[in-house]
């Protein structure tokens, strides 16, 4: 026969004694036991009570306070937040905008800082964007760790104010070694120091409403991508390279606008009395390293993308060596806007119906269909085929961009989940600096873009191989953890069962004593 005591706050049940306890009972004056009751916390009873009413939540008595955001802090879901909201949308298109339309440039810089008999002069050329937006995703681990010391407001005005410092300087650089730091690395460092904070900033005012808000924030930079080429195509042909930087200039000064609508809702976080060791350890966090299988996904997406940004910088060249100077370019980049935000909305709502880990199988899609392309566009000998090369293109990118957080979710958890974006953006930086010179290289030996494409869609295909083993290498992992579980399971319930041995032995010999 059991029973439920009143004040366990576990709310277990206890066997009810035998004859052997009801002596014991007898030898403690009830006058002991009555302050007892009395004396006993009313939390305690009140805990109690919620546990009968089948509330299963408890609280340990020497848990410190709640954070404010969990214990007090409702989140908006609208108001001022809205602003919040363009503003980010602002940053994303700006900065992305202006990255993917580098083709444009491209060409214009060719024609500036060079002719055509020189050798290496896409090599050279190329490497303005590569560091461009390698610099962005680099940067990323370490706007990371400023946006904690400072906080949002201060790190996106900031490094706004870089980015326009560095695109003004831009405009009247006369060399292409002073263009690699002006643009390069002044204005993309920028660039990273204010888009990072305009997504962390987004849930100081969303919660329930967060994923929507992220989905209308990250379709800006597709929104940019369609009107950007138009935009740069006019501004070039009518008021050339130098003032065309300098018109690009009133978009950032409106993003350091932008970056004070960030006002932080959240308290700050209390400061910690760990040692410094410590505090260390959790801005470069380790434990994401733990992870056999983020450690895949974090080498494998990198091995994938020495080919992603190549389209971007030298498909624009390639369709003026092909189909001539007056063929209409910007559509290509418009396509790949379009079908980009239509995928990130389509595949991050196929996502949700993905269990687990197998999230990485939409990834592994997504890069084999952009290796297939990229190795297409040689290929396409009407303009008619490279639309729709550059239509798949950008599908499957929006399905690799919206991904991304979700799998590291799956692979790390909640906690670490910051640092595990921001390490994988860092190693991405890599290959996004090496793909296009390589290219450019090619093209300069070679005379035709051709293998240069080819060989950019070979990397999509090794990586997504690569991501293939995620999914069995997790699996794996977590039958060797059922079994260790299901094996301490067995220990602690031998352990269990002999102590209850042992005690029924001690009462019985107990009751013969009293007898």
């Amino acid at each position: 026969m059991t029973e439920e005591n009143p004040l366990d706050p576990t709310g277990t049940k206890q066997e009810v004694p035998g004859e052997e306890e009801v002596l014991e009972e007898q030898q403690v004056p009830e006058e002991q036991e009555a302050p007892e009751e009395q004396e006993a916390p009313e939390e305690q009873q009140e805990e109690a009570q919620r546990k009968q009413n089948g509330d299963c939540s408890e609280k340990p008595p020497d848990m410190p306070p709640a954070p404010a955001e969990e214990a007090g802090f409702v989140h908006p879901e609208g108001g001022w937040g809205w602003v919040v909201m363009l503003s980010s949308m602002w940053c994303n298109g700006t900065v992305f905008g202006i990255q993917n339309s580098f083709g444009l440039l491209f060409v214009e810089l060719l024609k500036r800082f060079g002719t055509e008999n020189d050798a290496d002069l896409r090599f050279r050329t190329a490497w303005v964007g590569s560091l461009a937006m390698g610099m962005i995703f680099f940067c990323s681990p370490i706007v990371s760790i400023f946006t904690d010391i400072f906080g949002c407001r201060i790190t996106a005005v900031g490094g706004a104010a870089v980015a326009l410092v560095g695109l003004l300087a831009s405009s009247f650089v006369e060399s292409l070694g002073l263009m690699y730091f002006t643009y390069g690395v002044v204005f993309a460092c920028g660039c990273s120091f204010s888009y990072q904070p305009s997504l962390v900033i987004l849930g100081h005012y969303f919660k329930k409403r967060l994923g929507l808000v992220n989905g209308i924030v990250t379709a800006g930079s597709s929104v940019f991508t369609i009107l950007m080429p138009y935009l740069l195509s006019g501004l070039l042909s009518s008021l050339g390279f130098q003032n065309t930087l300098r018109v690009l200039c009133t978009l950032i000064f409106v993003l350091i606008l932008a970056g004070f609508s960030y006002r932080p809702l959240l308290p700050p976080k209390p400061k910690s009395s760990q040692s410094g060791q410590s505090r260390l350890r959790q801005v470069f966090n380790t434990n994401i390293w733990k992870s056999v299988g983020y450690r895949i996904w974090a080498f494998g997406i990198p091995a994938a993308l020495y080919g992603y940004f190549v389209p971007y910088v030298h498909l624009m060249k390639h369709v003026e060596e092909r189909f001539g100077a007056d063929t209409n370019k910007e559509v290509l980049l418009m396509c790949i806007g379009i079908t980009s935000g239509i995928g990130r909305l389509i595949f991050g709502h196929v996502a949700d119906y993905v269990k687990g880990v197998n999230k990485v199988f939409l990834q592994v899609s997504s890069f084999f269909v952009i290796g297939v392309m990229s190795m297409m566009i040689p290929l396409c000998n009407i303009f008619g085929g490279l639309i729709a090369v550059c239509l798949l293109m950008g599908l499957f990118d929006g399905c690799f961009i919206c991904i991304m957080a979700p799998i590291a979710f799956e692979l790390v958890g909640a906690d670490d989940v910051s640092q595990a974006i921001g390490c994988l953006l860092g190693l991405m930086s890599v290959p996004m600096v090496a793909g296009p010179p390589i290219a450019g290289f090619l093209r300069d030996k070679l005379g035709s873009y051709d293998v240069a494409f080819y060989l950019a869609g070979i990397p999509p295909l090794i990586g997504g191989v690569l991501l293939c083993f995620i999914p069995w290498v997790e699996l794996k992992r977590r039958r060797t953890e059922k079994k260790e579980a299901q094996s301490r399971d067995q220990d602690v319930t031998q352990k269990m069962i002999e102590q209850e041995k042992t005690r029924e032995n001690a009462k019985s010999k107990e009751l013969d004593s009293v007898v």
